[in-house]
């Protein structure tokens, strides 16, 4: 598994930077790969997603499209050991 997950995003997009913040916030550091200036990232999110939207997360099998903060946090609720190893604590406050 990658040391670090990695977060695909296009430059203009709000989600992304609430994604990117909400990170920063919470000091998981990320990969960032903008798939709008390569198209070897882009490829390599579709490939694991299905789809071309962002911000997409990966971080080993784990994945998650096309989210908002909330809907990775529901999806890391499924997955307490992803969430324990991204050191997002169980009490994290989304402001």
């Amino acid at each position: 598994m990658s040391k670090h997950p990695i977060l695909y995003i296009k430059r203009g997009c709000p989600w992304c930077r609430e994604a990117m913040a909400f990170f920063q916030k919470h000091a998981v550091e990320v990969d960032l790969r903008d798939v709008n200036l390569s198209s070897q990232n882009m490829q390599r999110m579709i490939e694991i997603s299905g789809q071309t939207k962002t911000p997409t997360l990966e971080y080993g099998d784990f994945v998650v499209a096309d989210f908002s903060v909330e809907e990775l946090m529901d999806e890391l609720a499924e997955q307490p050991e992803i969430r324990r190893d991204l050191g997002l604590a169980d009490n994290y406050e989304d402001d």
